[in-house]
């Protein structure tokens, strides 16, 4: 028998209408004779809603109470599919991230696991259970509950799969798979049968909302093979694995759009070695990812530095840095703006060139403005006035002719 890890999104569990069609997709899979773990999110909207409830009390809750009230949206999901698998006469448990045996360290929001001991699940898998585990969610080294942040049931899901060395990991989601786009945007935009987990790791971190980002660089460290595809269907959805083959014929593979960005400016930084280090540092200790940097040539012994931050943590990062300015450090906080970030991913770019030009030549066309540019290995990305982000994510789709 072979075991299987199925994870569940927001909107697959979203009312009880939802979580009896995926006991129903549960029990046939347990039918076929396979283990099952089954780890599911919140239901959708339920996650905003405690946030809004918090913020209505305080502007910046505490973030440990914040992972105490995060978590209730999984722990109701995970009861909920247990009993409507008991209604299908299928044995089932629910069980938390803690009582699972995650354990994480003690960075509440944004969690990282440090071992998964699997806790009781064998001993419920040899009894022919299906776990029913509550993504999310771990606990750190004084049994304080913490949780991984956004999209964090898809990191839990990998991680279970990879410790418990299942046969396959299914992720299960409102979409058939992977895109060349995101189709709300671009509605021609064609699904990717099978993908790297380099691109995908791109594609995540550019915006594309299919796959949490930590989900995927966990999956390529420890090579678990999974699948992303339908709740609401049975068609087959996109595989993401090592390597695929004949990817490299493919100038650009995919387009992501992530209107989540803010850019900070810090002006007035002295121009001398280690004035950029100092404000970094500062991100660093204060849990910020920095994506997009530019820095000006520096004029009168000052310099100006601009960066992009997750939209989420533009409060803090503001906050930590205007700290650092008070106390001595050499910079002033300037002005923030929300920016959107189009990326085009592909391994090609590695053996061909000009893809910056067709990428860069298509936006000047469309009279979109590149406000900032960044690049890897397999990855251009531009940042762009928020109003131009959908018609720049279409213009880079069609120049690279991704289209159906």
């Amino acid at each position: 028998m072979n075991l299987i890890v199925q994870k569940y999104g927001g909107t697959s569990v979203a009312d009880v209408g939802c979580i009896k069609r995926v006991a129903r997709r549960v029990k046939r899979t347990w039918n076929q004779g396979h283990k099952v773990v089954v780890v599911v999110s919140a239901r959708a909207g339920v996650t905003n809603d405690l946030i809004s409830r918090a913020n209505a009390i305080r502007k910046q809750p505490d973030e440990r109470e914040m992972d105490m009230l995060m978590a209730c949206g999984e722990q109701e999901t995970i009861s909920l599919l247990a009993m409507a698998l008991h209604a299908l006469s299928v044995p089932a448990v629910s069980m938390t991230g803690g009582q699972a045996g995650i354990l994480t360290d003690g960075n509440h929001s944004r969690a990282r696991i440090r071992e998964i001991t699997g806790g009781s699940i064998r001993k419920h898998l040899r009894k022919n259970k299906v776990v029913v585990l509550a993504g999310f969610q771990g606990l750190d080294d004084d049994g304080d509950l913490t949780t991984f942040g956004r999209g964090g049931s898809d990191l839990s899901a990998i991680a279970m799969a990879g410790a418990l060395k299942a046969k396959t990991c299914q992720i299960f989601t409102d979409v058939d798979g992977v895109y060349s786009a995101d189709p709300r945007t671009v509605p021609d935009a064609r699904k990717i049968p099978a993908i790297s987990y380099e691109e995908m790791l791109e594609l995540a971190s550019s915006g594309s909302k299919v796959m949490q980002t930590r989900a995927v660089e966990f999956a390529q460290k420890h090579n678990v093979v999974f699948e992303v595809r339908s709740t609401f269907s049975n068609k087959t959805g996109t595989t993401v694995k090592k390597k695929v083959k004949s990817l490299e014929d493919m100038l650009v593979s995919g387009v992501a759009i992530d209107n989540n960005q803010v850019r900070i400016s810090v002006t007035d930084l002295p121009d001398r070695p280690g004035a950029a280090a100092a404000v970094f540092k500062v991100m660093s200790e204060t849990g910020v990812v920095v994506d997009m940097i530019v820095q000006n040539v520096a004029r009168n012994g000052k310099a100006n530095l601009t960066f992009t931050v997750p939209s989420e943590d533009a409060f803090r990062a503001e906050k930590a840095l205007k700290e650092q300015f008070a106390s001595g450090g050499g910079g002033k906080l300037g002005r923030s703006t929300k920016i959107a970030k189009i990326s085009v991913v592909g391994v090609g770019m590695r053996s061909h060139s000009g893809v910056a030009s067709k990428f860069f030549e298509a936006l000047a066309e469309a009279g979109v403005n590149m406000l900032m540019i960044s690049t890897s290995e397999i990855k251009i990305s531009v940042a762009v006035n928020p109003d131009d982000g959908e018609m720049a994510t279409r213009v880079a789709h069609s120049a690279f002719g991704l289209g159906k």
